[in-house]
């Protein structure tokens, strides 16, 4: 995974300060990375062409690599040649112009308001300069955007009231929703998709286990602009093709994938929205499981996201860690009948810091259609993972493993799969119906006592600690002598 410098991306942020609002910091600077970096791939896969003798005009030849036909006009070098000039802005809009003249996937996605009057030319030509000497492209891959997209919401989101974490997943938590369902073929879904980066790691997932991408066809949804947008370049640089409909739009109101029935669906919905009209929802055909209520979405995205199953479909998602046990009546009757209907599959406890911009836990659902049996499966990861830095936990790729594989291993019919104490459990409705349906982990899996020490054990570390301890006492005692008599000497 490319290392994003965050430094590099301040000071872009920065340069900008009093010249541009705050809310446009992300939208002038991800157009500009996202010139140079179809530039620098453009002319990489222009040298190679050349140096063997291949026709760099031979445009099969980009679209073969996933790679964008980027008019002369349109390069970065050209571009950064006018920094210094006031026609910058002109330049940068006319480059992103021709760009999409070219390239059908692209078409009314690139920002073009370089040239508006409010812009500062002289600041935004130093941004032209500072990305051309520090901005290094060449070894950028997986989810960039999506990395770039994430930062700048969490260093801006706070002015608008808004929560960066729900915007974009961590890429951990991606690969651990795509390892456990394998979404290798067929038709895959994102209600709230965001920068894309559900549909990217579901595509690297494929390629490392030697699949073809072009085994499954992308449907996306989303409701700001700006993601929408983001989304159709993060996917198109990587030659996804993607339905993400005609535009953006409110996934409750204006569905844009109607009567689409998908084999799998991933998604991190906005945690507890308060305000999503649901007055006008009543009645809805989505909820089957029942009315959600009026001060909350996440049962209203959880049903949405069922309507969305084809007949042996899977989904997983990100859910705030109080729709597991929440007791408000309409809540709770929804879960209740989920849970009776048996399509709830597996619930996972999540630690904190998951998330670049909150600290809060999260929690996994995995719900199926045509399930075997009413079981559920509860892990509970909370210990799992590391800290990579002060804000950040990760879970690595062995954890992605351990996890993954009990859940393929529950859902093996050879019957491999071992309950853990005090980390999964396989638990039937009778004992959740007990429990009155809450679906926190910790109340099934138990506490592992398995490095429980015994009495006669406790005893003899006590006997070994002390001795310890007395030894020590002991030449401290013999050092303190000895520095002592050195002193006299000095007396």
């Amino acid at each position: 995974m490319a290392v994003i410098d965050e430094k590099l991306l301040w000071d872009s942020a920065e340069k900008l300060r009093g010249s541009v609002l705050p809310s446009d910091y992300m939208t002038v600077t991800l157009g500009l990375i996202f010139l140079k970096y179809v530039s620098v791939k453009f002319q990489e896969k222009y040298d190679s062409l050349e140096k063997n003798g291949d026709d760099v005009n031979d445009r099969d030849e980009y679209i073969a690599s996933h790679i964008f036909w980027v008019p002369e006009k349109a390069r970065w070098n050209y571009v950064a040649s006018f920094s210094k000039q006031e026609c910058i802005g002109q330049v940068l809009d006319k480059a992103f112009v021709e760009i999409e003249k070219d390239n059908e996937d692209l078409r009314g996605v690139l920002p073009k308001n370089y040239s508006k009057p409010d812009m500062d030319k002289r600041t935004l030509g130093d941004l032209v300069d500072l990305f051309t000497n520090k901005l290094i492209i060449n070894d950028k891959e997986g989810d960039f955007f999506g990395q770039i997209y994430e930062y700048f919401m969490g260093k801006f989101a706070k002015r608008y009231m808004e929560k960066g974490g729900e915007y974009f997943t961590p890429r951990c938590l991606v690969q651990l929703l795509v390892s456990m369902i394998n979404p290798t073929h067929g038709r895959v879904y994102d209600p709230c998709c965001g920068s894309g980066g559900m549909f990217v790691q579901t595509a690297e997932f494929i390629k490392a286990h030697r699949g073809n991408v072009n085994n499954i066809s992308v449907y996306g949804q989303e409701k700001l602009t700006s993601n929408w947008k983001l989304a159709k370049m993060n996917l198109a640089i990587r030659g996804i093709s993607c339905d993400l409909g005609n535009g953006p739009g409110d996934t409750f109101f204006e569905d844009k994938h109607k009567g689409l029935r998908c084999d799998y669906i991933l998604a991190n919905p906005p945690f507890n929205v308060s305000k999503y009209r649901q007055k006008e929802l009543i009645g809805d055909s989505r909820w089957i499981f029942g009315t959600p209520p009026e001060g909350n979405s996440n049962y209203a995205w959880m049903q949405h996201i069922y309507s969305k199953l084809a007949p042996n479909g899977i989904a997983a998602f990100v859910m705030a860690n109080g729709v597991l046990s929440t007791s408000s009546k309409q809540e709770l009757e929804i879960r209740k009948n989920m849970l009776e209907a048996g399509v709830v599959d597996c619930i996972i406890s999540c630690p904190t810091n998951l998330f670049y911009t909150v600290t809060v836990p999260c929690c996994l659902w995995f719900i199926r259609k045509n399930k075997k049996d009413k079981k559920v499966l509860f892990i509970d990861a909370r210990n799992e993972g590391k800290m990579i830095d002060r804000k950040v936990r990760e879970f690595s790729k062995s954890d992605i493993k351990k996890i993954a594989g009990i859940y393929k291993n529950w859902n093996n019919e050879e019957g491999t799969y071992e309950d853990i104490k005090g980390f999964c459990k396989s638990t039937s409705l009778e004992d959740i119906r007990e429990a009155d349906y809450t679906l926190v982990p910790g109340r099934y899996i138990g506490i592992d006592n398995s490095n429980k020490m015994s009495m006669e054990e406790i005893d003899a570390e006590i006997k070994k600690t002390s001795k310890e301890l007395l030894d020590l006492f002991e030449e401290n005692k013999k050092l303190e002598e000895k520095v002592k008599e050195i002193f006299k000497l000095h007396l």
